[in-house]
């Protein structure tokens, strides 16, 4: 190996080194909200986010809202998922997807069953709280999933199969127990540091 090679293939090691701590850090931080569906990676959603406001306007349920400058300024403005409040309607146009000029929210090319997005939270039931578990019949969640298979019932009691489940939070809203009986928290998506 020559000296110019091997400079080339020390600042190349170095790059892809800077790249993964600085993803792994965004990664930690967005560990506390939930980006809407076909969102980046994070560090790629945050280098390619202009804080428009487009997707938060296109979005006929109000589900997206711009986070806070209190968070920090490299997130501040940028659009998240209010899902502990409302479910994500997967809205078949995907209008906040097209809203989005700098593509931040760009449509996967490696999308799940019948072109459902990757999933951007994961839910789960908490069968401490869940009626169905604690003997009295509910149903409140039921039907309220538009992935199929996504929220299936097994003798009567809800649960998420994660291999369906996108993490829309339908079945939260629709959730009748305070607090809810359906957990939910971000799903990280990596940066490919190739």
């Amino acid at each position: 190996m020559d000296r110019r090679a091997f400079f080339q293939q020390a600042f190349r090691n170095t790059g892809k080194k800077i790249v993964a701590v600085c993803d792994a850090k965004v990664s930690r931080q967005a560990a506390h909200w939930i980006r809407p569906p076909h969102a980046l990676g994070e560090l790629e959603f945050l280098l390619a986010c202009t804080r428009c406001g487009a997707c938060i306007a296109a979005c006929p349920h109000e589900v997206i809202f711009p986070l806070a400058a209190r968070l920090g300024i490299s997130v501040a403005g940028t659009p998240a998922l209010d899902l502990l409040n409302k479910g994500c309607h997967l809205c078949e146009e995907w209008p906040c997807v097209a809203a989005c000029e700098p593509a931040a929210l760009k449509k996967d090319t490696e999308e799940g069953a019948a072109g459902w997005p990757t999933p951007f939270a994961r839910v789960q039931v908490d069968t401490s709280a869940c009626l169905p578990y604690q003997g009295p019949e509910c149903g409140a969640c039921e039907g309220s999933c538009k992935v199929p298979g996504a929220l299936v019932w097994d003798m009567y009691r809800p649960r998420i199969d994660p291999e369906h489940c996108v993490g829309c939070a339908l079945c939260r809203e629709a959730c009748i127990v305070e607090p809810s009986a359906i957990k939910i928290e971000a799903v990280a998506r990596a940066v490919d540091a190739s």
